[in-house]
């Protein structure tokens, strides 16, 4: 009875030893299996960053882009600008001359139509009177004189 009780636990052993054996081989696969597992996350991990860095430079190019776009046209707009204030500083110089121009004018026809100036000194009657002969009002036919570069920034 000794013997067959020494024989059942010598194969118990062996059994345990080989459930020991295959729950060995059943981790060793679980752990191989997470192994590959975390490997093929990380793989993907890996190409979801790359992924959004590649897209994230299209977006730095796109705005980049943009960017230049919108500072040729405020370029261009100040330029134009520059030259529609130049122009109006040069409109608003003959806007002035023409009017003193056309007040002159008003004061000769307002002393043409009065006859002259009466009771005035001889020599006030004598500038009057050379004043309002027309080959001597050369000044009214002269050009205006205002032109962009009469103003430097």
């Amino acid at each position: 009875m000794a013997s067959s009780s020494g024989t059942s636990s010598g194969s118990t052993m062996l059994q345990n030893s080989g459930s020991e054996e295959d729950l060995h081989q059943v981790m060793d696969q679980r752990k191989q299996k997470r192994m590959l597992s975390n490997r093929e996350s990380a793989r993907r991990s890996r190409m979801r960053k790359q992924k959004h860095l590649d897209d994230l430079m299209v977006q730095v190019a796109q705005l980049r882009k943009e960017n230049n776009q919108i500072l040729t046209r405020l370029s261009v707009t100040s330029q134009h600008y520059s030259t529609v204030e130049a122009e109006n500083s040069v409109l608003r110089t003959q806007m002035i001359e023409l009017s003193n121009r056309l007040e002159s004018l008003n004061e000769i026809i307002n002393c043409m139509h009065g006859n002259g100036i009466t009771g005035v000194e001889p020599q006030i009657q004598q500038d009057y009177d050379c004043f309002m002969k027309p080959w001597n009002m050369s000044y009214i036919n002269q050009p205006i004189m205002a032109s962009a570069d009469l103003f430097q920034y």
